[in-house]
């Protein structure tokens, strides 16, 4: 072999060599892609609602086995999150006990009937800034259709959502695990508002200086890894 062989062959090692340590490089550098998420609702979930009229503001509460649901998120792509969220109307309190029977008769709730039981959010997008990182709230808006009675609307919410990861330490030693705890969490805080008339309900007269037509609700949700 001449030495203009030897150099040529030298070459294309080196050739080789570098567009190996390239192609290892940049598939190193690409994002890893992350699967879905399946989340489910825990205990300590909780939604409220208040009417705020000139006389009198009602808040009503309902947490645990009242608030349920589920949704199915990327982490990495967070904008198409897809879920439903339900209330049980009939656990709701307001702290009397005849408004509450009264808020759940014919004339409003109607909950006797099983149809109309539950208030459902089904989430239809995210507005978010950008992928969910472990340990970061960022703000978001949820776009989605809010259903009460039977009655559907379209409803956005302004929330807060923050992605905690937990350890196999925290989990176990840290005793999280026996709360319900898995290694992925979401939190959501949001709020929205609706109408008593855009669900079939209309505020009597009589009690307009009690009771706003006016409803604004908020959720404080914990999910888990499924």
């Amino acid at each position: 072999m001449t030495e203009d062989d030897k150099e040529r062959e030298m070459m294309r090692h080196i050739a080789v060599g570098s567009l190996t340590l390239f192609i290892a490089t940049a598939v190193t550098a690409l994002p890893v892609a992350a699967d879905p998420i399946a989340f489910k609702t825990l205990y300590m979930s909780r939604a409220t609602f208040t009417t705020d009229a000139p006389l009198e503001t009602i808040v009503g509460n309902t947490s645990g086995a009242g608030v349920t649901g589920s949704l199915t998120v990327d982490p990495a792509k967070p904008r198409g999150v897809k879920g439903v969220i339900k209330v049980d109307l009939t656990t709701v309190k307001t702290g009397i006990d005849k408004r509450d029977a009264d808020m759940r008769g014919k004339d409003y709730l109607d909950t006797e009937n099983e149809a109309n039981r539950f208030a459902v959010f089904e989430i239809k997008s995210v507005d978010i800034a950008g992928p969910l990182e472990p340990g970061r709230e960022m703000p978001a808006r949820v776009r989605g259709m809010l259903t009460i009675k039977q009655k559907p609307v379209e409803v956005v919410a302004d929330a807060r959502v923050s992605y905690v990861k937990l350890t196999p330490e925290q989990l176990e030693n840290q005793g999280q695990k026996k709360f319900g705890f898995t290694s992925d969490v979401l939190k959501i805080r949001a709020k929205f508002d609706t109408k008593f008339t855009n669900h079939g309900m209309q505020v009597p007269q009589l009690l307009f200086l009690k009771v706003s037509n006016d409803i604004q609700l908020e959720t404080d949700l914990t999910l888990v890894r499924e």
